[in-house]
């Protein structure tokens, strides 16, 4: 009767045990209600730095010709680049290239020669833009016949970005408020974060001040960049 009321009293705490863990992993089920919400966070500034790309064409019905022309103005142009106080670390070239193209009669189709074109391409990084007007004017100058492109950034980001990271913060978490204010409900703890850091991209909301205002200086403008963050953010909600 002893071992009876023994395996009996076993059997009734092994039933206990196991109620109660059946009961904590049913409540560990339950999901927290949450709330999710995007912000973002953008700020304006005004470039200290900008890229040209610069280059010079030349063509000539022989080969030798070509190259040698090209040269001698590639190297005029680079002299005028320098000799404004952009290092040497700042001029980089990009290509070189030479191609023929075959010249026909336009009445009689025939082969009549063949035409060399070089082209010799740099991009510049001028950190002083009190002086690209200045610039492009000596390039062109001393012979360059391509400016592709003038592109405006900023030489140091990390303090923009760290300001439009917390903007994007502090717009969610507004968002993230009144959502809940009227639901009877309060945010709780953070329970997912994500985030995206844009590149700064040009502004056209606002206007900038022209780089060059004597009547020989090539106007150039560089305006405004935004740099924008977007933020992702989940919140338990009690």
């Amino acid at each position: 009767m002893r071992n009876k009321y023994t395996l009996t009293a076993a059997i009734a705490i092994l039933a206990l045990i196991l109620s109660a863990c059946g009961s904590t992993n049913s409540a560990s089920t339950i999901a927290a209600r949450t709330i999710s919400v995007n912000g973002t966070g953008t700020v304006y500034l005004v470039p200290d730095i900008a890229y040209i790309n610069i280059g010079v064409h030349t063509q000539d019905s022989e080969i030798g010709k070509a190259v040698n022309s090209n040269s001698l103005k590639s190297q005029a142009v680079i002299k005028a680049i320098k000799d404004l106080g952009v290092a040497e670390k700042d001029v980089q070239t990009t290509n070189f290239s030479v191609n023929n193209s075959v010249q026909y009669d336009p009445v009689t189709n025939a082969q009549t020669g063949t035409v060399y074109s070089v082209d010799n391409t740099v991009v510049v990084t001028m950190r002083d833009l009190a002086k690209l007007s200045d610039m492009l004017d000596a390039v062109i100058q001393a012979g360059a016949n391509n400016i592709n492109s003038v592109a405006f950034d900023l030489a140091d980001k990390s303090a923009a970005v760290q300001q439009a990271r917390l903007l994007a913060l502090e717009n969610a978490h507004t968002l993230a408020t009144e959502l809940t204010s009227g639901l009877g409900v309060t945010l709780g703890p953070v329970q997912s974060l994500s985030y995206y850091d844009n590149v700064p991209s040009p502004y056209f909301g606002k206007g900038g001040e022209s780089i060059g205002s004597g009547s020989s200086t090539t106007p150039i403008n560089p305006g405004q960049m935004q740099l924008t963050v977007n933020v992702s953010i989940s919140y338990e909600i009690k």
